[in-house]
């Protein structure tokens, strides 16, 4: 019973951290990676697909996507539905191949983007102790209906909250290296 109650806290922790870590690689920084366009869709034909099923995506340099899509008509859709996008960026089309430069982050934007990274992070960590407070309120409980004897249920509390303090340690590592990678020239 404790066993399962900490294991499944657990595992709801490491998918708040998940979370954490996509949310925080949407945020752009001034260096190019392909997961940047992940979340964008295209019109295929009646169906919004992302981009990374009609075009093959690579890295052109440190801040140049390439975007090749394979088929010839879905260059421009390709093309609108990342300048349509909520990045930013402005692609442009080079033959067959759609260029997308990543503009350079200005020092007030790079500040902006902290913020929304501290929120983010603050988020996880609110997510994060809710789930603490779930854990010791189903071992109280337990305890209350004489499930499990006293000692355990603190001795389990003890452990949800290192659990909770490892996770907690585990987002503010990802959030400084976030701001670091943002605040890099």
């Amino acid at each position: 019973m404790i066993a399962e109650l900490k294991s499944t806290a657990e595992s709801k922790m490491q998918r708040s951290l998940e979370s954490l870590k996509n949310d925080l690689q949407k945020i752009r920084t001034g260096r190019a990676h392909i997961g940047l366009l992940d979340h964008v869709h295209v019109d295929y034909y009646g169906s919004p697909v992302p981009v990374n099923q009609v075009a093959n995506i690579t890295l052109i340099d440190a801040r140049t996507i390439g975007v090749q899509p394979w088929e010839k008509p879905m260059l421009q859709k390709v093309e609108k539905a990342i300048r349509d996008s909520d990045l930013g960026l402005n692609p442009a089309s080079q033959g067959d191949l759609i260029r997308v430069p990543m503009p350079a982050l200005t020092e007030e934007r790079r500040r902006d983007l902290i913020k929304v990274v501290k929120t983010e992070g603050e988020a996880a960590k609110v997510a994060i102790r809710n789930l603490r407070r779930d854990a010791n309120n189903h071992l109280k409980d337990a305890l209350k209906k004489g499930e499990i004897p006293e000692d355990d249920e603190r001795r389990a509390q003890d452990d949800v909250q290192k659990l909770t303090d490892r996770y907690i340690a585990e987002v503010d590592k990802m959030l400084a290296a976030k701001e670091a990678e943002l605040m890099q020239v």
